[in-house]
């Protein structure tokens, strides 16, 4: 064999356990984590997105408002609520809430089916009648001129607003009862809005570490009272009061008793009225706009009273008499303008849009 041969031999023999040593450390190297690199576009493709969250539509139908009790701070209502979903595992019109219950055995809360209905469009239908009472804080700083909400707050106990949300019904999210009527209110147009109700609190589920926020829908029904009523019924009896107290200065200044008692009967005449007309009212911590124009019929009784002390010394004095009596008209036309200016402005006041 020539030499060449057997040198070329002797090399392939020793390099051939070399080769398989560098084969065997290359299949034992180990992989990349995550397996063989990937274009970015490719891994956030290949990352699972969080799913939306279900849409529920909801709509409601008021058919009648009763009792409103400003001293609870609440009233009765009945009305229909249906919702609209897709999704077979959720029925939200068993795990909605209403927030703004008021704690009453009188409540009454009807499935109108005992199953879901199927929509043509795929999603499934669910309604429920509500008769009971509600509570929501009733606002008295322009009574008897004010405008109250009626509220009406729905939220899902169970899921979050990541997972469940509501939306009012494109179709009409509510819609009012023609005949409904309030005695002594004017129901307006109820308007409805979905937030997000954030809590403070995980409500001790260790399965939420974070607190979350709920999808809540507010459903809100302005009442008002008609002006021109409310005025008669408010403002005439305490004006009659101020004027037999106004007589005061039409009495001769000698008839001292006489002159005083017409003044205290007056005021013990007011004092009656207002604790009668307060009853139905709850006690609060600001001044109303009736309380406004009862000071000012205290202060207008007041000062008569005041006059008449100051020139009862001199009444019986028949030179004095006169020019007492010739300055009563001028108080008296000074205080009825002001009594009826300081009126007109705690009205303007209350009546303007702020």
């Amino acid at each position: 064999m020539p030499p060449m041969v057997i040198r070329f031999l002797a090399s392939a023999l020793l390099a051939l356990p070399l080769a398989v040593v560098a084969c065997l450390a290359v299949r034992s190297e180990p992989a990349p984590a995550g397996g063989a690199p990937v274009a970015p576009t490719e891994e956030v493709a290949a990352k699972p997105t969080p799913e939306a969250p279900v849409k529920v539509v909801v709509g409601a139908y008021i058919n009648d408002i009763q009792e409103l009790d400003f001293k609870t701070n609440s009233y009765a209502i009945d009305l229909y609520v249906w919702f609209r979903w897709k999704g077979a595992d959720l029925d939200p019109s068993k795990t909605m809430e209403f927030m703004n219950r008021y704690a009453s055995d009188a409540n009454i809360r009807d499935e109108l089916y005992d199953k879901p209905k199927s929509m043509p469009d795929g999603g499934l239908y669910s309604i429920i009648r509500y008769q009971g009472q509600f509570s929501t804080k009733f606002q008295l700083e322009k009574y008897p001129f004010d405008t109250q909400s009626l509220l009406v707050v729905m939220e899902d106990t169970v899921a979050a607003a990541d997972t469940q949300i509501y939306v009012p019904d494109p179709e009409g999210s509510v819609t009012i009862n023609p005949d409904i009527t309030l005695p002594g209110f004017k129901v307006g147009k109820p308007e409805v809005q979905v937030v997000d109700r954030p809590y403070p609190t995980n409500f001790g589920d260790l399965a939420e570490p974070e607190a979350s926020a709920y999808s809540r829908l507010m459903l809100t029904i302005p009442v008002t009272r008609p002006i021109v009523a409310m005025s008669i019924k408010a403002f005439v009896p305490i004006g009659l009061i101020v004027v037999c107290a106004a007589l005061v200065f039409f009495v001769r200044p000698r008839y001292v008793e006489g002159r005083i008692g017409l003044g205290i009967t007056a005021l013990l005449t007011l004092v009656a009225l207002q604790l009668t007309s307060g009853a139905s009212l709850p006690d609060v911590d600001y001044l109303m706009m009736i309380d406004k124009i009862y000071l000012l019929a205290y202060l207008f009784i007041i000062l008569a009273l005041a006059r008449v002390v100051m020139t009862s010394w001199r009444g019986a004095d028949a030179e004095a008499e006169a020019s007492i009596a010739r300055h009563d008209r001028i108080w008296v036309g000074v205080l009825l303008a002001a009594y009826f200016a300081a009126n007109l402005a705690v009205a303007w006041q209350a009546l303007r849009v702020t």
